[in-house]
């Protein structure tokens, strides 16, 4: 089952997405100052279907990644 997010509805994690771009910008872009924004949009993607955010599109493709590595026995790389 798929959802598209209707561009007249706002998307849920957009909020999230906002506050990492200005971490980010305050940090000179290291995300290792940002892990706390970073799980706090992590958290906001597992609420919802996939698809229904587009700021999760990237975080949706980096947990299948993972799940795709473990199933195959690949160790996850170090955070």
């Amino acid at each position: 089952m798929s959802f598209s997010l209707n561009m007249s509805q706002k998307d849920p994690c957009q909020k999230q997405a906002c506050e990492i771009q200005k971490c980010l910008q305050a940090n000179n872009y290291m995300e290792s100052k940002c892990e706390a924004v970073l799980r706090e949009m992590r958290k906001c993607c597992a609420r919802y279907p996939e698809g229904r955010s587009i700021c999760c599109s990237g975080f949706e493709k980096e947990e299948r990644e993972k799940r795709k590595a473990a199933s195959e026995g690949i160790p996850p790389p170090p955070q």
